[in-house]
Parts: C-alpha cells; structure tokens; sequence
C-alpha cells in the first residue's frame, strides 16, 4: 500500500496496512478433480478447465488452519503478503502480487465488501468460523466485475450447514481471545435453510510498537442462507453481518476506540429458459460503518445493486454468458474535521465467449463500465490454453483493468476531484502438470503495468498538508512455482515467488511488498489425530517513515497445528502460533503477536456434510438449472 493509504488511516483511525499472500496450486490436492469454482468466469467450471490462476481453500482447510479471519488464511500462500496495523480486529488487507492492497476486489458471496471511503475490504470483521470456502483468482478480472479487480479477486463465501445437525465450537488462548460459534442447517424437500454465528472477544496487545497498553477486539458474525425451488426457478436469500468494536492507538499514541458494522444481503433468481439457455437476476447490499467513540469521526459507506446474467450453451465445446448490473454508492466520512459526501452511480456490462475442443482451451471477456465519476471504460481478458496430454496444460494469459478513484481520493482528506482512474495491463504464461501418486506442479511468469497510480503527497511537514495525485507508475515482473503431493495420510505443498515490485516513477520498490518469499505446508494424518506445520518465509520490505522510508526486516513465521477426533461428534483443537516467537512487523511501528496458544472443543453432531460448496456471485447470479446445480455439488467435494 502506498503513502496514500497510509496517511488515510492516520488521518482517520491510525495508519495504513496492506497484505500479500503466494499462489497455491489447488486448495485440496487430494481432490483435485471435483473443485468447482465460480468467481473465475461467473459461472460454475472444474477448476482443471479454468486458465487464470486460482486459489481454493475449502472448509477443511479453513478448520486445520485455526484461523481467526481470512487474512491469517491467506498469508500462508505464496503471491499474497498480509499487512495488519497490530493485534486482532486491526486495519487488514491483501496485496495480492505486488499490486496495491485497494486493487484487489473483496466479495463476500459475490457482493463487493470494498467501501466506497478507505477502498480497503474490513477482511478483520469477517470470522473464519463462519466462512465455507475462499476463492482467489489472480490477475485483472475488470472486465467480468468493473472497477477495484486490477490484481485479481476475493470471493469468501460463508458457512453452510449441515444436511442434518448442527455444529458448534468454543475455545481460548492468549492475550485473553474467548471464541465461539454455532452453525446448522436442514433441508426439507425443495427448500434449505443454513446459519451460523461466530462471536470473538480478545483483549489483545499494544498495537504500537512506542506504547504499552493493551487493544482489544469485540466481534460477532452471523450469516443465514434460504435457498427454495419456485416451479422450475431457483431462489436464493443470503446474508451476512460483522457487528462489533477495534481499540487502537492514534497517530498520537492516545487511546482510540471504534464501533463497525458491516453487512450484506442479497436475493437471486435462477431459472432455466430452454434447454441450452439459463437466465438469473439479482438484488444485493452492502452497509460498511465506524463510527469512532473519542470523536465524531464516522466512515459510511450504502450501496445497492441490481444485475442480470444469461448463460448459453451454443455447442457442446462453446458457451456464452452475457450480464450487467447497475449501482448505486453512498459515502459519507467525517475525518478531523474534513466533511465528504458522495452519491455515484455506474454501470457495468460484459460479455464472455468460452470454447472447451479437444486439447485447446480459449476464453475471452469484454466488459463496458460507465462510471459517474470516472468516466466510460472497456476493459478485456483473452486466454489460451494446450492440454499436451492428460495432466500437462500450457496457457498464456492477457488482461487490463481499472479502479476508479473512491470517494475519499476525491473529495475526503488530500482528496483531489481532477484525478484520473488507475489502469492496468497483464500479461501471464505458464504450465500446470499433474503426476500419478498425488503429485502437482505449477509455473507462471507474469507482468503487471499499472499506469496513474494515486498517492497521497505530502506538500508540507509543518503545517502537515497534502493531497491525492497521480504520480506513479509501477511495473510488477515476477515468476511463481507450486508443489503439491498428498497421499494417503500424507500432504504437501511449497509455494515461491520472486517479483519486482517497482516504481517506475521513484525507482525504488513498492511499499510493503517483498521480493521473494516462500511458504511450505506439511500435514499428516495419525489415525484420529492430524497435525500440520505452516512456514511462511519472507523478504525485506521498504515501508513509509518521517521523513524517510524505512525497512522492515524479513522473517520467519511458522504456526503448528492439531486436531484430535475425541469421538465421532467431538474434537480438540490447538493451535500454536508463531512457534518460532518471531519478532517481525506488517507494517512500520506497529506490533505483531509473539507466540501464543488457542485451543478449542469443536462438537458436530450431524452426520451430514456441508450442503454446498460453492456461490455464484449475486451480482451476476450463477445462471444454471437446478439439475446442473445439484450435480455440481457433490458431497465427496469437501470434508468436514
């Protein structure tokens, strides 16, 4: 994240943080063959058929990790560096392959999370007891989802119940951290009903580096899924709320706290319209808010979207699906006295051609944007890929996209009306082989151009003054290798990455983004105990200082893990973090945790397993036939 984010969050609620994390290969190696994902191509696609690269993480990954939020997931892949201004419940966010923390686009079951105010999604407020599945696709995707996709896309979709039963887990640790949660679901007939609701309460530690007292954190998520059968349609109602508080430390070091609320609702429509064409329509939103308790400093962000997507199957090896949505964005901010309003509309339409023959692979995407602030913008991705025999694909990808400015760059503190939209230009080429005995491996280089970077800059020291302009270029080069084996009670996987995250402008390397890193995990299964061992290792990072920028050192993060089946319905779960006691930093002056123990009791019940895997984004539905839906979701997919 450059200086702009990071004097935004002084401004407002402390200092800026930004995050990255390395690609994966596939999230369960073990099934390699029965991920379906979504948020690549807006509609349902093994994941062996998709070209862009792609992260999944499914449930029991998600429960192996003991993660708090998705950030704590996501750190240990490679190609995405986690920034986090201190303890639990602080300023989170994802740079994802060297590109800005605000140019990767957060969904939350398909709605965008990313506030129309600081541009960074609050991944902090969402509880990863609650969180089914995490998708990742990496590289521009504005052409399929607008404005915010220049580095790639985040779809967290929540927690599924169970087809019978219910699910529950409590469990403690350091720096006084109480978690709790509850899920279940039932089906009856067409209709199916899943919720959850997962509660953290942590006293945490000094977010700053220069103070003493302790930060905590107070949060409670809840999600709720129906989803029915109307005559031959689909309909769907989801949604999700992170309800809760963040203590923190000023610019000052005085002490600070905030309330946050963030939510999302949605209503779709699926429904078939002959036997080679699927329609669906959608209604989503989206509330972010904090409010700060020492001050009358607020950050509001209402949007409301409605969209629709046609899907059709021209031939056995060609389908096109055509879509579109229109939103409308509220922001409103209070920030040191600096007052903004902002009412924007816009509009996005695209347009995709997918062809499967034989060996070759091909897809190409073009979408249309018209944005109130930013104006009129067509933005494509083409795709190649050559199948050389079974297990071996070659693929060269190609893409731009574009984030409009957000509200605050234009009228909130430094904000800067005449600014022109970020823009950027991909390319990508790799091969994926898939051996005999649960071997995986992955290599991709990849170039990224963004042109009209937005950076606060600073005009005075004493008064401090400054303001949003576009000054930068950067340049992102980079090569990235996954191995991946799992076999019998035994899986693996390594994940590197070199890049040069650089801008063009300065010449000096982008903040908080490192060279290299690498991350390894290991997992073994003894009978009903699993133990897994995470290794995140990284390079130094530059980061923004007064009045010089500094480094921040490399480190070595390891975290152990193991779960213990008591009984068929019971489990013990520890998790033992930053084993090593590591002292590192995210982000210039602010703490991380040294080592610390969470253990938990999980007791399941039900004998079902999830009963759904995947989402289709609301604001361009997963147009289907509930047949075809249905049979994407095999339970074999994913274990609990």
């Amino acid at each position: 994240m450059g200086c702009r984010m990071f004097v935004r969050r002084f401004v407002f609620i402390a200092a800026s943080a930004t995050a990255l994390t390395p690609h994966a290969l596939l999230a369960d190696p073990a099934l390699p063959h029965e991920q379906i994902v979504v948020t690549a191509t807006r509609v349902p696609v093994p994941l062996q058929e998709v070209l862009v690269p792609v992260l999944v993480i499914d449930r029991n990954a998600i429960e192996r990790s003991g993660a708090a939020d998705p950030g704590d997931i996501l750190r240990f892949h490679a190609g995405l560096e986690l920034g986090r201004n201190g303890g639990p419940g602080q300023t989170t966010a994802v740079f994802m392959r060297g590109a800005d923390s605000n140019h990767t686009l957060v969904l939350v079951d398909g709605v965008r999370i990313n506030p129309g105010t600081i541009g960074l999604a609050a991944l902090q407020s969402i509880d990863a007891a609650n969180i089914e599945r995490i998708e990742v696709v990496k590289g521009p995707r504005s052409a399929l989802y607008g404005t915010d996709a220049i580095g790639g896309v985040i779809n967290v979709i929540t927690r599924r119940g169970t087809d019978s039963g219910w699910a529950a887990e409590v469990g403690y640790g350091d720096y006084d951290t109480t978690r709790a949660s509850l899920s279940g679901g039932f089906n009856s007939g067409k209709t199916e009903l899943d919720f959850g609701a997962a509660w953290t309460d942590s006293q945490g530690f000094p977010t700053r580096t220069t103070d003493d007292v302790d930060r905590g954190f107070h949060n409670l998520n809840t999600t709720a899924q129906l989803r029915t059968g109307v005559g031959a349609a689909d309909v769907s109602l989801s949604y999700w709320r992170a309800d809760g508080t963040t203590e923190y430390s000023d610019f000052f070091l005085a002490p600070v706290d905030q309330d946050f609320a963030n939510s999302t609702a949605t209503i779709a429509v699926d429904f078939p319209l002959g036997e080679a064409l699927r329609g669906s329509v959608t209604a989503s939103h989206f509330d972010d808010n904090i409010e700060q308790n020492q001050s009358p400093d607020y950050l509001t962000t209402n949007r409301n979207s409605v969209g629709a997507q046609f899907d059709y199957d021209l031939s056995a090896v060609q389908s096109l699906s055509a879509g579109g949505m229109a939103i409308r964005e509220k922001a409103d901010s209070l920030s040191y006295g600096e007052s903004m309003k902002a009412d924007t509309s816009y509009a996005n339409l695209f347009v995709q051609d997918r062809i499967s023959s034989g060996p070759h692979r091909a897809l190409l995407a073009v979408g249309y944007t018209n944005h109130e602030t930013a104006g009129d913008h067509v933005t494509w991705n083409g795709e190649y890929g050559y199948m050389l025999h079974e297990g071996t694909l070659l693929y060269g990808l190609a893409g731009t996209g574009f984030r409009a400015p957000d509200a605050t760059d234009l009228y909130g503190y430094g904000g800067n009306p005449v600014l022109d939209p970020e823009r950027s230009f991909n390319i990508e080429a790799g091969v994926r082989r898939r051996f005999d005995g649960g071997h995986a491996l992955s290599l991709s280089a990849f170039r990224n151009e963004i042109d009209d970077l937005i950076e606060f800059v600073v005009l005075s020291y004493d008064p401090f003054a400054g303001q949003n302009r576009n000054v930068d270029r950067a340049r992102i080069e980079g090569i990235e290798a996954a191995y991946e084996y799992a076999s019998g009670p035994w899986s693996a996987r390594v994940e590197a990455i070199y890049q040069d995250p650089e801008n063009l402008t300065t010449g000096e390397q982008l903040y908080r983004r490192a060279r290299q890193s690498l991350t390894v995990a290991l997992a073994r299964s003894f009978g009903p105990v699993d133990l897994g061992l995470d290794v995140l290792a990284t390079g130094e990072r530059k980061d923004f200082g007064f009045p010089q920028p500094v480094t921040l050192d490399s480190y070595v993060l390891a975290n152990v893990t193991a779960r213990w089946k008591i009984t068929r319905a019971m489990s013990l779960v520890a998790r033992l973090e930053n084993a090593l006691n590591e002292q590192y930093e995210l982000a210039s002056t602010f703490n991380t945790p040294d080592r610390g123990l969470y253990v938990s009791v999980r007791y399941a019940p039900g004998t079902g397993g999830p009963t759904a895997i995947v989402a289709a984004p609301p604001e361009a539905p997963l147009a289907t036939s509930r047949d075809a839906y249905s049979a994407s979701l095999r339970p074999a997919q994913v274990t609990r």
